[in-house]
């Protein structure tokens, strides 16, 4: 960091980034997929998770300096909560690809202290292309699909981070991988990551992603018999009067694979009575499910490898809305204890869109770990 009186923070939104996660999209890379996420609905998200992080920070107005590119990038959030700012690059609008690329080539050319910027996976690829190792950068997560460990864990934690920054308490930095996959191999089912890059990130562990890690990274055998034992239990603990909504990854596939029913590998599927009653649901398909079916609605989830998340990453469908109506009880979380060692103890993690929801999934939870077998787990940490 330097000497001066002010620090000097560069700040890139994607608008779309995250767009397609509600409707069931799987992401939001390419003008066609955003036109099909408007036609069935979608909402923009970024900024709304970007003023979570600044929203934080309003005490601190006076301590930095921003820079940030035109409109819905970054000025339009930066003027509407007062933040003292300079626009440096004027973006199409809307916004493409290109301008993040243009907006952190402005940036750089500033001299900032730090970028933070707020996207996917696809976001970090762009922003990687023209920084490197030259700043550190900080993202705030809001895209579909987060692999890359460039990220905060939520906004909030991203704010976190920011306020050690400007209270000048010690922070060091370490290279983190940028990551992104094909998303059109990803709405078929087929993950295939790819490491981009790296970037420099502060290197403060417990509000920093780690690198998506996959079961693929374990002893696949050992794996696949564990998850398949946990379905196992699973399917037997099941009540024919409760209708249950089956989330994203392998864990879950295993329960739709010992049920003799197909399934959507990356999205949430229904299940009633051991019977497929709908694949691929979006946000709005689960509230006319939770709507027609009060106390009745069941979700089973598992943990993001590595990363500890259960809510907010490739399951943009389980909304804050959904949340508020399913209820902490009917939440049910299936992980192998592979899968929960690989975070070396920490804590689970729910970012949906709304902050508050998150807090009321805060706590210790149990976990099915095998056949009849469960742990206790922590959801969440004080940021206060």
């Amino acid at each position: 960091m330097t000497s001066r009186s002010k620090l000097r923070f560069g700040f890139i939104i994607n608008p779309f980034a995250g767009i397609g996660g509600k409707v069931g999209l799987k992401g939001s890379d390419g003008e066609a997929i955003r036109t099909e996420a408007f036609a069935r609905g979608a909402v923009q998200q970024a900024e709304n998770r970007s003023r979570i992080t600044l929203e934080a920070l309003e005490v601190y107005r006076k301590q930095v300096e921003w820079f940030t590119a035109s409109g819905a990038m970054g000025a339009n959030l930066l003027s509407d909560l007062g933040f003292n700012h300079q626009v440096v690059y004027q973006a199409n609008e809307p916004s493409i690809t290109e301008d993040t690329i243009a907006a952190a080539t402005a940036i750089l050319g500033k001299d900032v202290d730090l970028l933070i910027f707020a996207g996917g996976d696809g976001t970090a690829r762009n922003v990687c292309q023209v920084i490197g190792l030259e700043v550190p950068v900080l993202g705030i997560p809001a895209g579909v699909k987060i692999h890359s460990g460039v990220y905060a864990v939520t906004p909030l934690a991203a704010a976190k981070v920011l306020e050690s920054l400007i209270k000048n308490e010690l922070v060091s930095v370490f290279e983190a991988s940028v990551m992104d996959i094909d998303e059109e191999a990803f709405r078929q089912g087929n993950v295939r990551a790819k490491k981009y890059g790296e970037m420099l990130i502060p290197a403060e562990h417990q509000y920093i992603q780690s690198t998506k890690v996959s079961s693929a990274g374990v002893n696949r055998e050992d794996e696949r018999l564990a998850q398949q034992d946990i379905a196992e239990y699973m399917i037997e603990e099941m009540d024919d009067k409760f209708h249950y909504l089956i989330g994203s990854g392998s864990s879950c596939a295993a329960i739709m694979e010992a049920l003799d029913l197909p399934d959507t590998l990356l999205g949430i599927d229904w299940v009633h009575q051991e019977k497929l009653m709908g694949t691929d649901l979006t946000e709005s398909d689960i509230l006319k499910i939770l709507e027609q079916n009060p106390n009745q609605v069941k979700l089973i989830i598992t943990v993001i490898g590595g990363q500890g998340h259960i809510i907010g990453r490739g399951n943009q469908q389980i909304s804050s809305k959904v949340l508020s109506k399913l209820g902490k009880e009917n939440l049910l979380v299936i992980a192998t204890k592979t899968k929960l060692n690989q975070l070396a103890s920490r804590p689970l993690i729910v970012d949906s869109d709304d902050s508050e929801i998150n807090q009321l999934f805060q706590g210790v939870i149990s976990i099915i770990t095998a056949y009849d077998d469960r742990v206790l787990y922590q959801v969440g940490f004080n940021l206060d």
